[in-house]
């Protein structure tokens, strides 16, 4: 990473865990300041402590279903860090049992509000920024995007969230603005009550996300779709 990558902004949404306090971990070791936003204050207080303060992360409550507070959020950022050069789309929430027969469907209400109206919300308070450093977008999806899941709102939410880098990246073609999915199988994270047998874990998929960002800027790495290896016999 060069010198000038060194003072470089990073905003990650659903920052306060997760995949998204990995990526803040290794943002910010590779040089990076980080603005951190989830709905949790405590947490990402704690984030901000162990990154360095205020000087180096920055604490930002934001529920992403709302857009003054997503607005009000990449104002801070800006103000701040006077920059933002790129933004992780990653807040997220899983779904409920029961399938598309019997499954919650409040639910299913603030996972899509979440899972996609929260990521547009995102891109369209950041874009102006991003736009102006030439920047770098990444949006959380999931092979479940990519793949048929009997009775999975889940699934539907993120092949939309694929359907949204994809229109994106056309959108700012020529922009000189990149855009790339982060696509994880299975991951070791609070979606899951009991610890999965064979996933990957929180930090793996922060690696991929540092490797999109720290590419020449001749480089859009347009997808990783990044999957546990299969167990052994």
């Amino acid at each position: 990473m060069t010198n000038e990558s060194q003072n470089n902004v990073i905003l990650i949404t659903g920052a306060s865990s997760g995949i998204g306090a990995a990526t803040a971990r290794a943002a910010a070791k590779a040089g990076y300041r980080v603005a951190l936003a989830a709905r949790s204050a405590d947490k990402l207080k704690a984030l901000q402590d162990e990154l360095g303060g205020p000087e180096r992360a920055l604490a930002l409550q934001c529920d992403v279903q709302d857009f003054d507070q997503q607005k009000a959020m990449v104002a801070q950022v800006t103000e701040a860090f006077g920059r933002l050069d790129a933004v992780f789309a990653n807040a997220g929430r899983g779904g409920s049992p029961g399938g598309f027969s019997e499954a919650d469907h409040e639910a299913w209400r603030d996972m899509i509000l979440t899972n996609v109206y929260g990521v547009g919300l995102t891109l369209q308070a950041a874009l102006p920024a991003i736009r102006k450093s030439k920047g770098h977008v990444l949006l959380t999806g999931s092979a479940a995007g990519r793949a048929t899941i009997p009775g999975s709102m889940y699934s539907a939410t993120k092949w939309a969230v694929s359907a949204i880098g994809y229109g994106l990246r056309e959108e700012l073609r020529g922009s000189g603005v990149r855009v790339t999915l982060i696509e994880p199988g299975m991951v070791d994270t609070a979606f899951f009550d009991e610890k999965p047998k064979h996933a990957l874990v929180d930090e793996d998929i922060a690696r991929a996300v540092i490797y999109a960002v720290s590419q020449p800027r001749h480089v859009d790495v347009n997808e990783i779709l990044i999957r546990p290896t299969p167990a052994e016999e």
